[in-house]
């Protein structure tokens, strides 16, 4: 394995859009979504893994979930868990990561990739991957990986970029945020534009550097720390300055700003499992169209459905169709696949009805 290649897992989100199983203390990716036996997070961590040496993936995550990383990744020192004492957005955790690797290895490429995507073909990703990393020891450019729509979605972000050129890997026109339906078929109409699969690649040197360039006040922030990373001073000076730092992405900080992005077309399926809907269209179903984790399920005159429970227990439904159908100890969700964005607003209103326990 290349001693250079670095990778940051982002492992703080709540995922509420799959309440009731991800819960702010226990969020979707400790928890076995898709039935493999392993978490999102140690699916990620084993993928990426495959190239990157075990002591240089960083996990990149909030103070309460440390113990879980801990427990989920026994090859993972405490060392290696960045911690993040308060909620900030992409853009500072990765600016701290970053310097943190500088001075480990200034010769560093780094991947920031999320914890909890679905990617079947792993050998495909290492090699697209590796491809950016290439891409970036030999020139001063950010990379992103970019997912070929195969269908108008208007759910997430997209990539617009440059049609010429013979090389794989195309200059970056701009990122636009989540379109309306009609914009959407226009986008693929034209050919030229990915899905932003959130995944990114740049050698230490080159990010830092785009961080004095277009975010002058959080590179000063966090540079003044460089004596103290990756020693016992560390968590001091990070605890005292990281909640003054501003509250932006990555996307807006500098990818939006920056003149030198290029994004490979990505050569592996991918699926965020951002909700119940996208888990259940990458899961195997039974004879009537219904997918089931953890559960024996016996069905009549019920088709598309998303089935979970806890501790395989015995399912019976009749007349329910394309519904989410998740029982956990202390809370039961029947509850429409067409609504599933309003999960969140549901997760709200039982927060605010019986309280924070359920949340």
């Amino acid at each position: 394995m290349n001693k250079n290649y670095y990778a940051v897992l982002m492992a703080g989100g709540v995922g509420s859009r799959f309440w009731p199983i991800s819960t702010s203390e226990n969020p979707k990716q400790f928890h076995d979504m898709l039935g493999t036996g392993d978490t999102l997070i140690q699916k990620t961590f084993k993928r990426l893994n495959r190239f990157i040496p075990t002591e240089n993936i960083l996990i990149l995550t909030n103070n309460r979930y440390n113990d879980l990383v801990l427990e989920q990744l026994p090859l993972v020192k405490q060392e290696q868990v960045v911690l993040e004492p308060a909620m900030r957005n992409t853009a500072p955790c990765i600016l701290y990561a970053a310097m943190k690797i500088q001075k480990m290895n200034p010769n560093a490429v780094m991947i920031v990739a999320p914890s909890d995507h679905w990617i079947e073909d792993e050998v495909a990703f290492a090699k697209d991957v590796t491809s950016c990393f290439e891409k970036c020891e030999q020139d001063d450019v950010l990379c992103t990986l970019g997912v070929k729509p195969s269908f108008p979605n208007t759910g997430f972000g997209y990539i617009e970029y440059q049609k010429a050129g013979e090389t794989s890997i195309k200059k970056v026109d701009q990122f636009l945020e989540k379109p309306n339906y009609e914009t959407a078929k226009e986008f693929l109409a034209q050919g030229n534009f990915l899905w932003n699969a959130g995944i990114f690649m740049w050698s230490v040197n080159t990010i830092v550097s785009a961080f004095k360039e277009y975010q002058k006040a959080q590179y000063d922030l966090f540079n003044a720390g460089m004596d103290y990373y990756n020693t016992d001073a560390e968590a001091n000076f990070i605890k005292e300055n990281y909640p003054k730092a501003e509250n932006i992405s990555i996307d807006y900080a500098i990818l939006e700003n920056s003149k030198s992005i290029y994004v490979l077309p990505a050569s592996f399926d991918w699926n965020d499992l951002g909700t119940w809907g996208s888990l259940y269209d990458k899961l195997t179903k039974d004879n009537n169209n219904n997918a089931v984790v953890n559960s024996k399920v016996i069905s009549q005159d019920a088709n598309g459905n998303m089935i979970r429970s806890t501790k395989n227990k015995v399912v019976v439904v009749d007349g329910l169709n394309d519904y989410i159908i998740v029982d956990k100890e202390e809370v039961l969700l029947i509850y429409p696949k067409s609504k599933e964005q309003d999960i969140k607003q549901v997760l709200n209103t039982v927060k605010n009805t019986f309280g924070d326990e359920y949340a």
